[in-house]
């Protein structure tokens, strides 16, 4: 059986998190494993041929979602998505679009609080990069890390940032 985790709560809403110290974490014998990494975008069918073409990405499967279950678990009143389920070898990712629309500003850049991006290996960083396509926005050429990884950041047409790193 799964024991207690502990957690110091430093900040003024730390009351919301007080179930995580009345339980253990791993209730069950099902323990969570990685499913996907979700995308919101804007505009679907524009950034889809980012992934497929560009990343080389295979397009698993399209479906819609919507209704009441659907609104509820998302949290947003009347909510329908347009999907497209990508592999990017075992690891799927999700492209959402959501009718209605959020506005606002996604995290500008990587040290921005709430900032996230998508990790994806390549055998040879330089020729990938070479490959790119010259309206693709990277924000550096290949640069190799102190430990000696080798990375390149670029950003989809929605502005989503990708990590390309070499395997």
């Amino acid at each position: 059986m799964a024991q207690p985790v502990r957690i110091r709560l430093r900040s003024s809403g730390a009351e919301r998190f007080s179930w995580l110290l009345a339980r253990p974490l791993a209730m069950t014998d099902s323990e969570p494993s990685a499913h996907h990494v979700g995308i919101t975008v804007s505009d679907l069918e524009a950034t889809l041929p980012f992934y497929r073409d560009v990343l080389g990405l295979e397009v698993i499967t399209r479906f819609s979602v919507g209704g009441e279950a659907f609104s509820a678990g998302v949290g947003v009143e009347d909510a329908r998505g347009e999907f497209a389920h990508l592999d990017a070898d075992g690891c799927r990712i999700e492209l959402i679009e959501y009718d209605p629309q959020a506005r606002g500003s996604p995290a500008a850049g990587l040290n921005q609080p709430g900032a996230t991006h998508v990790g994806l290996s390549v055998d040879d960083l330089e020729a990938f990069y070479d490959a790119l396509p010259e309206d693709v926005s990277t924000i550096s050429e290949p640069q190799t890390t102190e430990s000696g990884t080798s990375i390149l950041f670029l950003r989809d047409p929605e502005s989503n940032l990708i990590e390309i790193l070499e395997s």
